[in-house]
């Protein structure tokens, strides 16, 4: 398909190229893109960008290499780089600490905007913050587009299409189960533990309520899945379709994002006209469980780890001080076989005599790959489709069927089908 027609002097920037992530952005730019895509890489330091773009010069000689910009992390700089671009992905973590220069210059100067960040108080602050802005400017501004929290969104969009298709049914419950190998890069756990420097406690709290990421509220309570007395100590629980799952580090994060999905189609006529959730949506998140002890282990991890982390400041210092550095991470050799795996099953709303949709999706490789081809593909969307988006604070299912497409084609296909 052709780009879009536009007056910017780059397509797409990829801002943070030579982080971690940002590299992997850069790489898949360079080796799946158009070759006349104008874009460039931007970030602090020229010499390590003129390795990367010598990188994707040899992976694809016959392209238009990308230029290089330096940027360092001030607003006037951040600001005139996002008015060279029509889409800017910024890899550039923590967010918590540094993402806000971006968003707010492409907020206001009607830049597309895309990121990698899985921090939840962030987007928060950024659409309280900038969505008035963006709806004047035109921007669209895509937040948590990586493992974090895309596939659970475009997952659940899916589901939801194949209910209203299928069965002419809206959704009520949905439930995903995620099961991933893989470990995170530096940045990633950097960006976890920067939440607690820059936001108050209550303010974390408060960004991972049931939807406060919605423009509507839903006062809908979701049907607790079945359980048992010993569920709160151990996590475990056994789901129809779904086998034993525990609890899941992603549920609020990825939540957050899909619930505003569902306010989004919930008033947008332009959303809802693809597809409609219902009025009495919920959604909950878990991980696989392959058996009970290493379900309650996962649990009681994340309870105790999660209260230490929040409550005892020198543990995260000393978390900083073992882990990967900011912009370093796995190496290729060792995320090779890392994957990821995702079951969902959607109800209709009214039952339908016991009948749901059922469906899986899975990634193989790199997760901070898998994160980089869902922001690049993201860009080509909004580079390439009539999204009949206003500016705005938007989510990745509101990208429609032609970033599903255009994932699958890339190794994460979306399968799905109606059980009795």
């Amino acid at each position: 398909m052709p780009l879009k027609d536009h007056s910017r002097k780059y397509d797409i920037v990829v801002f943070g190229a030579t982080g971690y992530t940002g590299h992997r952005v850069a790489q898949h730019i360079a080796s799946q893109f158009p070759i006349n895509l104008r874009w460039a890489i931007a970030g602090r330091s020229e010499a390590k960008l003129h390795e990367i773009a010598q990188e994707c010069e040899k992976i694809n000689p016959d392209r238009t290499q990308p230029q290089i910009e330096i940027c360092n992390l001030n607003q006037e700089e951040v600001d005139s780089l996002a008015k060279t671009s029509f889409v800017l992905i910024t890899c550039v973590g923590p967010f918590a600490k540094h993402g806000e220069f971006a968003y707010k210059a492409c907020a206001n100067h009607g830049t597309h905007y895309l990121d990698t960040t899985g921090e939840a108080p962030f987007t928060k602050s950024m659409i309280q913050k900038y969505e008035n802005a963006a709806k004047t400017s035109g921007a669209i501004m895509l937040s948590q587009v990586a493992v974090q929290s895309a596939p659970a969104d475009i997952i659940t969009w899916t589901l939801a299409k194949n209910l209203k298709e299928k069965l002419d049914a809206d959704t009520g419950k949905v439930t995903v189960v995620t099961s991933i190998d893989s470990a995170p890069s530096g940045g990633t756990i950097a960006s976890a533990l920067s939440l607690f420097e820059t936001f108050s406690l209550s303010q974390i709290r408060n960004a991972f309520k049931p939807y406060n990421f919605s423009p509507v509220a839903n006062p809908t309570r979701r049907p607790r899945d079945p359980s048992n007395f010993l569920t709160p100590l151990t996590g475990l629980r056994t789901l129809p379709d779904l086998g034993r799952v525990t609890t899941s580090i992603a549920n609020r994060v990825d939540g957050n994002i899909v619930e505003r999905s569902w306010g989004l189609h919930q008033t947008l006529p332009s959303l809802r006209a693809r597809v409609a959730y219902g009025p009495h949506f919920s959604w909950a998140e878990y991980a696989s469980a392959p058996s009970a002890l290493q379900g309650a282990a996962g649990h009681l991890g994340l309870m105790v780890g999660g209260a230490v982390l929040t409550l005892l400041p020198p543990v995260r210092w000393l978390v900083k001080k073992f882990v990967f550095a900011p912009g370093s991470g796995p190496s290729v050799e060792a995320a090779k076989n890392d994957s990821v795996v995702f079951r969902a099953v959607a109800e209709p709303d009214p039952p339908k005599e016991g009948k749901r949709a059922f469906g899986q999706a899975e990634y193989h490789g790199s997760m901070y790959t898998f994160t980089a081809v869902l922001n690049s593909q993201a860009a080509l969307t909004i580079l390439e489709d009539k999204l009949d988006l206003e500016g705005g604070c938007y989510t990745p299912a509101c990208l429609g069927q032609g970033y599903i497409d255009r994932l699958a084609k890339q190794g994460f296909a979306i399968k799905s089908e109606i059980r009795e």
